[in-house]
């Protein structure tokens, strides 16, 4: 068996691959494939694209229905549910405070900040209708979604798929912070992962997991985040205040069966914080860690598996 490792650029940073095949394996079919995979994801979800569809939803007065592809409604519709079961900490409908305080395609507006904190907001799941049977979507408010938070979750499980569908049964899978495992190494030991220290200064592991055809998320403050008046704040916004998050945990790491689950539970942990988001996270059966900063660093190791 040879080892691969295929990358390449994608929503503002990259993805990558890593598997073991036959030495005959067809190499540039499946990096194609993989990439086309997460392009498409970029190309319907962006916020940074014009053109995109979500950007189309976006545009669309409310009341009328656009029509969508598959996909795009499928990250939708796990945006609405995730939000409901997560009390609205997490929230597809925060488009316009993302970009007033220029974590968006925008530079920041004093302007559009204080309209995004008086706004009067209702959680994205009371607003946005969905028809997947027919294709398209209705708003029923003035909203601007943003799908930061879902989007690369699920770019990680579209290049998993389009591994799978080229014979990869097992191997690691990545953009940016999300992850997701199939199977095991070519040994039978699982993948592992590293947590890492919530730390501005360097990179290094807080702690280690292995996973075997699981995924992991972690949404942090400590590297998107802009600095006001000295203080640092987060690129994590809380939907009731229209405005990033005042005390949010350092980091959030969050394991779940596919990556788009896990990487928006991971949002709604920092929003919920420990107090709020550990007994939530044990009624739902989610593992997650949350880290602290000034935390120590630590040596654990856990296995994970779904």
């Amino acid at each position: 068996m040879t080892r691969y490792a295929m990358n390449g650029p994608t929503m503002g940073t990259r993805w990558s691959a890593l598997f073991h095949m036959p030495s005959d394996f067809d190499v540039h079919r499946t990096r194609k494939a993989m990439a086309d995979a997460v392009t498409e994801v970029d190309e319907q979800m962006s916020t940074w694209r014009p053109e995109s569809d979500l950007n189309r939803l976006n545009a669309a007065k409310p009341g009328g229905w656009v029509s969508l592809p598959d996909r795009l409604l499928t990250v939708l519709g796990a945006g609405l549910e995730i939000g409901q079961a997560s009390g609205g900490a997490f929230d597809i409908g925060m488009g316009d405070a993302i970009t007033a305080w220029g974590f968006g395609p925008a530079d920041a507006s004093e302007d559009r900040i204080k309209t995004a904190r008086l706004a009067r907001r209702s959680p994205a799941h009371d607003v946005l209708e969905l028809d997947k049977a027919a294709g398209r979507a209705c708003k029923h408010s003035e909203m601007c979604f943003d799908l930061n938070g879902i989007a690369k979750g699920y770019g990680v499980d579209q290049l998993t798929g389009a591994a799978r569908r080229h014979g990869i049964e097992a191997g690691l899978f990545s953009i940016d912070g999300e992850l997701r495992a199939l199977g095991t190494q070519p040994d039978g030991r699982g993948w592992t992962v590293a947590v890492e220290m919530p730390n501005l200064e360097t990179r290094a592991a807080h702690s280690m997991l292995v996973l075997e055809d699981a995924a992991v998320a972690t949404s942090g403050d400590y590297r998107h985040w802009i600095d006001v008046g000295g203080r640092r704040l987060s690129h994590t916004m809380d939907p009731r205040l229209g405005m990033p998050l005042r005390h949010p945990p350092a980091s959030v790491t969050l394991i779940a069966c596919d990556c788009m689950s896990a990487d928006a539970w991971a949002t709604a942990m920092m929003v919920l914080g420990e107090a709020r988001g550990l007994p939530l996270a044990e009624t739902l059966g989610l593992s997650v860690l949350f880290l602290k900063h000034g935390q120590p660093e630590g040596s654990g190791c856990g296995l994970f598996a779904c």
